[in-house]
């Protein structure tokens, strides 16, 4: 009877080969190879975030550069916008603590803010 064989692939690299059936079934069962150690189990449960700040903008007018509202709250800007006349007279600014500087917001988050304004014929309830 002939004997069978079979490709062998654990060789490292492309170097497979034939080999008796008999040899591959001799031999001992191979564990894996643990490459890392499973990360040990914290004790501390993590800190709650700590509550974000009020929001403060300053409004600069373009054309004067002068400041209309500095340091103000969401409803202050608000009511500070309800006087200018156009969404492009205007620059307004958000404080960023973590960066400790004033952010010039993008001219969509200008528009939300524009679209929120209070104005005389729409003064809040």
């Amino acid at each position: 009877m002939g004997r069978v064989w079979v490709l062998d692939t654990e060789t490292k690299g492309t170097g497979a080969h034939m080999v008796p059936l008999d040899q591959v079934q001799q031999k001992p069962a191979r564990r894996p190879e643990r490459f890392l150690d499973p990360p040990k189990p914290k004790d501390e449960a993590p800190k709650p975030p700590e509550p974000r700040a009020p929001r403060r903008f300053r409004v600069v007018d373009v054309a004067t550069r002068e400041v209309l509202a500095d340091g103000t709250g969401a409803r202050e800007t608000l009511g500070v916008l309800g006087g200018v006349r156009s969404i492009v007279d205007f620059h307004v600014s958000v404080w960023e603590p973590e960066d400790e500087r004033w952010r010039l917001l993008t001219l969509a988050e200008q528009r939300l803010l524009w679209e929120r304004r209070t104005t005389p014929d729409r003064a809040p309830a």
